[in-house]
């Protein structure tokens, strides 16, 4: 199955291979490779080194580990790995190799094991005790069994060749730097409208920007929180603090990437590490699901619909808390997106559901929509699009309860506000995520008042579908529609601001949309 050399540049066999189960999907486990406490001849002092070189056919398991020897008295680990990208035929994956490292406490999944990924998105990393590579997680390198684990993501019709080479650095091992994690709570308004982006990429897993890049778009964006979502990492939950400030809540969190779809682990405890070697068919979901509420985080599965190989989100929406309905700029994907949780909200009525949102407990509710940009790199623009949500206060547990709720809607940007409410005719009043109650027949004023959405329509949608659209907004962008109807008539309501549309009959992308309001007792 897999065809190995390791050694110096001697060519010793690897010796055997095991396929065996994780605890999840199958991984292919490589022989060993084994060090001895000492410098060579033929190497620098105080180091060792020794490669590894092989050969993975079409159809690898998702994980391929290969164990490293540790011996006592290593400073520092350092990994360096390369792989063949043959020319493919029209329509076929090319060769694309993921790397990571699990230490001494193995690979079970779940386990306390891990140390570090990267993806695809570097060819070496390292690990001491007072730094890593970005995506590595900082500490001694202590003696033990560790695993490289490669993930083939995909491979082509020629197979994958990969050579994977391995340095030790002897010597004292240094201190361990104690992490610092930035504040769960900025200066904030008290009870006021906050806007955010929650899925944000840095150099800690495969995007371009610091931290301090990040946080500097994100004021540029006018916005009062962000959540750090970097793809199977928490490695850069200690590099936010500095950033955080009275006007700048910083989150953090994890981009759970796993083949069957990818997850936001929103607002989870610092140093929070969440597992993504599983599939669908593995029935491992709910558990980290779980893993991701006891850490105070919430379950956002992200872009359900992209087209991207394993990006389609494929296990279900029992667990979710809220779903990323918009991400990055306005495409195709979202517009399905949308028209998918718009089914959701139409089975949570049909089910007499939808009284709240959130999930994880008995008598789930309906599920909020969120919008975030997904910004890896320039020219990604940050909070675009934001979630705007009512929330107590600037603080990680307002936000979230707020977002739970559904207590929000999204903008393209921080020139578009909303204000949308129902009202009935005794005075009853309800916002965005909450509930008119009234009689059946009892009519209903829905409002929405809109500014920064010049040359836009504006159109009320109900579990039936549009019921109505207003003419074009003045080029100010700002205007009041208002329209009437009853809770027999339409279960709820929510808002979309739409752009002119390009190719009719599709409509136009959208500018914001809200949350929804429901009517009815």
């Amino acid at each position: 199955m897999c065809e190995d050399d390791h050694g110096t540049d001697t060519g010793t066999g690897l010796g055997r291979r095991a396929l065996f189960v994780t605890g999840a999907a199958a991984a292919l486990t490589l022989g060993s490779v084994t060090f001895s406490h000492g410098t060579p001849a033929e190497a620098a002092p105080g180091t060792e080194t020794k490669t590894v070189r092989g050969t993975l056919p079409t159809g690898s398991p998702d994980f391929v580990y290969l164990p490293v020897d540790i011996p006592d008295g290593v400073r520092e680990l350092r990994v360096a790995y390369s792989y063949d990208r043959p020319t493919v035929p029209a329509g076929t994956a090319g060769n694309a190799l993921d790397i990571g490292v699990f230490d001494q406490h193995g690979t079970d999944l779940g386990g306390k094991g891990f140390r570090g990924w990267s993806g695809g998105a570097r060819t070496e990393f390292f690990i001491r005790a007072d730094d890593a590579t970005p995506g590595y997680i900082p500490g001694r390198v202590k003696a033990g069994t560790w695993h490289i684990a490669l993930g083939p993501y995909t491979v082509s019709p020629q197979g994958l060749s990969y050579e994977i080479t391995i340095t030790l650095t002897y010597g004292e091992p240094g201190e361990v730097v104690p992490p610092v994690y930035p504040p769960e709570r900025a200066k904030g308004r008290g009870r006021a409208w906050y806007r955010g982006d929650c899925h944000l990429h840095t150099w800690y897993s495969d995007g371009k920007r610091t931290p301090a890049e990040i946080a500097a778009l994100a004021r540029a964006a006018g916005l009062d929180f962000i959540n750090s979502s970097d793809h199977n990492t928490p490695s850069s939950h200690a590099h936010w603090a500095d950033q955080a400030g009275d006007d700048l809540l910083i989150m953090v969190g994890e981009e759970v990437t796993t083949r069957n779809g990818h997850v936001l682990a929103l607002g989870t405890d610092p140093g929070t590490f969440v597992d993504w070697r599983y599939r669908a068919r593995d029935n491992r979901f709910g558990k980290f699901a779980r893993q991701i509420r006891r850490a105070g985080g919430l379950v956002v599965p992200a872009h359900p619909h992209a087209t991207c190989v394993g990006c389609n989100w494929k296990f279900g929406f029992a667990e979710a808390d809220a779903v990323e309905v918009w991400n990055g700029t306005y495409s195709p994907e979202d517009e399905v997106a949308l028209a998918d949780w718009d089914g959701m909200l139409v089975a949570s009525v049909r089910d007499r559901r939808g009284e709240k949102g959130g999930a994880g407990d008995e008598g789930r509710g309906w599920i909020p929509a969120m919008g975030n940009s997904d910004a890896h790199r320039d020219p990604d623009p940050v909070g675009v699009p934001q979630t705007v949500v009512l929330a107590e206060d600037l603080t990680r547990e307002a936000i979230q309860d707020g977002l739970r709720a559904g207590r929000s809607y999204v903008a393209e940007s921080k020139s578009v506000s909303l204000s949308f409410t129902a009202s009935g005719p005794k005075g009853e009043h309800a916002d965005i995520g909450g509930r008119l109650k009234v009689a059946e027949d009892a009519p209903v004023t829905v409002r929405l008042e809109v500014t920064g959405a010049p040359r836009c329509t504006v159109r009320f949608v109900t579990d039936q579908g549009v019921l109505f659209t207003s003419g074009v907004l003045p080029v100010a962008g700002a205007g009041t529609v208002e329209w009437r109807t009853t809770a027999q008539y339409a279960a709820y309501v929510r808002a979309e601001v739409r752009h002119e549309a390009v190719l009719a009959p599709m409509p136009g992308a959208l500018a914001a949309f809200t949350n929804p309001i429901f009517l009815g007792r």
